[in-house]
C-alpha cells in the first residue's frame, strides 16, 4: 500500500493515550492522590487530540528515517514510537512546571 506508514499509526496511538493521562496524570503524582488524573477531562481530550495529530506526523517522519539509518523494520516501528512520545513528554514537563508544588 502506498502512503501507509504504520510507524506514523503508532506514533499516533502513543501520542494521543499518552497526551490523555499527561496532565492529570503529572498533578496525581505530585499531589500523591489518583483521583487529580480524571479532574481536568476537556484539557485531557485537548491534549489526546493534540499529541496524537503531532504524533501521528512526528512518527511518520521519524520513523522511516530510523528504519534506513539502522537498516530494521523494527526500528522504524521504534522511532514511531518515538515520535508520538515527544509531544506527550513535552506536555508533561510543562503540566509540572505549571503544577504548585
Amino acid at each position: 500500500m502506498e502512503g501507509y506508514s504504520l510507524s506514523a499509526m503508532i506514533g499516533a496511538i502513543v501520542g494521543s493515550i499518552g497526551g490523555l493521562f499527561a496532565i492529570g496524570g503529572v498533578r496525581a503524582i505530585l499531589a500523591h492522590n489518583l483521583t487529580l488524573v480524571f479532574r481536568f477531562p476537556i484539557l485531557g481530550f485537548l491534549c489526546f487530540l493534540i499529541c496524537g495529530l503531532a504524533g501521528w506526523f512526528l512518527g511518520g517522519f521519524l520513523g522511516p528515517r530510523c528504519g534506513q539509518r539502522f537498516g530494521s523494520y523494527q526500528a522504524e516501528l521504534l522511532g514511531g514510537a518515538a515520535g508520538g512520545l515527544a509531544p506527550v513528554l513535552l506536555i508533561a514537563i510543562w503540566a509540572w512546571y505549571t503544577s504548585p508544588h
